[in-house]
């Protein structure tokens, strides 16, 4: 079978799909629905079609492009019209997850599995409405349960929806602990006289002279009340 057979029925798979397809998915569909052929396509097929359909649509001319996302291939859109797309649906998935649901969900994907208790372990809170919104939402499943432990308590994971929001075809895609904190770490600096230490504390104002500032009045302090001279009543003093 002639690769310009496949690539079209390539094409119109992925994009028909609601869901992402792997290569062997495609190479079962194309072969399914050529089945009057005796000549079957063959992986390697599949996987120069695909190819050809990811380099077509990689042309500036096109705002949506195909991708390994998920674990498979879909049309995505571009990264550069994500804010026009956006317009449509106002990030609103993500939005409506607290800052409390996204640490618990961070947790989950890297620690994965792990129970409710190691979670909270972690956190220092209950964490028992940040799970269930994300349950709810299907960025995490419950995968089982630790028989190991008492109780036997239920195991969470990432879900393949949070795979495929993310654009991640494995939990070891995820960007590890050390690239992160590289994002944020300080670039060396040298030290010499025209470049001195530089303090992370805010500067202080330099010592005014007698001639730059006036002269803050000393903060009055509580005074004890004064009591009356010796002879003298309270009354005839207030006279």
């Amino acid at each position: 079978m002639e690769i310009s057979q496949i690539i079209p029925h390539i094409e119109v798979l992925i994009f028909a799909s609601d869901k992402p397809l792997t290569n062997a998915d495609l190479l079962e569909m194309v072969n399914n629905a050529l089945g009057f052929i005796e000549d079957r396509a063959v992986p390697d097929q599949v996987t120069a079609a695909v190819e050809a359909v990811r380099e077509k649509y990689s042309s500036e001319f096109y705002p949506f492009e195909i991708r390994e996302s998920g674990g498979g291939w879909q049309f995505l859109t571009k990264r550069e019209y994500h804010k026009t797309v956006a317009l449509l649906n106002g990030d609103k998935f993500l939005k409506r997850l607290s800052a409390a649901a996204m640490e618990t969900l961070a947790i989950i994907a890297y620690k994965q599995p792990i129970t409710k208790g190691d979670i909270e372990a972690i956190r220092g809170v209950n964490s028992d409405y940040s799970v269930q919104k994300l349950l709810e939402k299907e960025l995490i499943i419950i995968s089982g349960r630790n028989e190991d432990l008492p109780g036997k308590p239920l195991i969470y994971t990432t879900s393949k929806s949070f795979m495929d929001y993310f654009g991640l075809n494995s939990a070891g895609e995820l960007p590890t602990i050390r690239e992160v904190l590289m994002d944020q770490a300080v670039m060396p600096y040298v030290v010499t006289e025209d470049h001195p230490v530089e303090s992370d504390r805010l500067e202080e104002e330099p010592e005014a002279g007698p001639d730059q500032s006036e002269e803050l009045p000393e903060p009055e302090a509580d005074q004890p009340e004064e009591l009356p001279e010796p002879g003298l009543s309270a009354e005839n003093e207030a006279q």
